[in-house]
């Protein structure tokens, strides 16, 4: 049997792999984004964010609904434009990015069934004490069984140096 060794000098091939992180206003969130930045370097891959906004609760007043999920979808933008420069800078290839309205689980689901190139899904678990959050929670639990890709949790806690030293 050869062995193949990678110069570690040299970036590795591309390979197709891609690395999706669910991007929400949590703390821990940072720690994932980290990890599948540093994986899709050191393996050749990239980094996809996505983002869901939820639907505006104005339903009787469309007018102001529309307004709400506009603005909503544009801050949503914005923040996906702001991270992916940082992205960018750690993992070498700006990221995919998916904004859509509705369910974060489903609409998860559905992005991971509609899109062959997303390999693993990379999530952060909550540092407080409601638990380790309702995606972790819900793709752990009852709906484990409709995810086609690995499920990478990452620890909220862990500090920049131990991600590095973990991928």
């Amino acid at each position: 049997m050869t062995e193949v060794h990678h110069d570690r000098r040299q970036p590795p091939k591309k390979n197709g792999r891609t690395f999706l992180v669910v991007v929400d206003d949590s703390e821990e969130m940072r720690a994932a984004l980290r990890y599948a930045c540093r994986r899709a370097r050191n393996s050749g891959g990239r980094v996809a964010l996505f983002r869901v906004v939820e639907p505006a609760e104005f339903q009787h007043f469309a007018a102001i609904a529309n307004r709400m999920r506009d603005e909503a979808r544009q801050e949503a933008e914005a923040l996906l434009s702001r991270l992916a420069a940082k992205v960018n800078e750690m993992s070498g290839e700006l990221p995919m990015l998916y904004v859509r309205e509705g369910n974060a689980r489903d609409e998860l689901l559905d992005l991971i069934n509609e899109e062959p190139s997303i390999s693993i899904l990379v999530l952060a678990a909550g540092t407080g004490p409601e638990g380790p959050g309702p995606l972790v929670s819900a793709l752990t639990g009852k709906y484990v069984n409709r995810l086609r890709t690995p499920l990478t949790i990452v620890p909220g806690t862990l500090t920049d140096d131990a991600i590095d030293a973990l991928s």
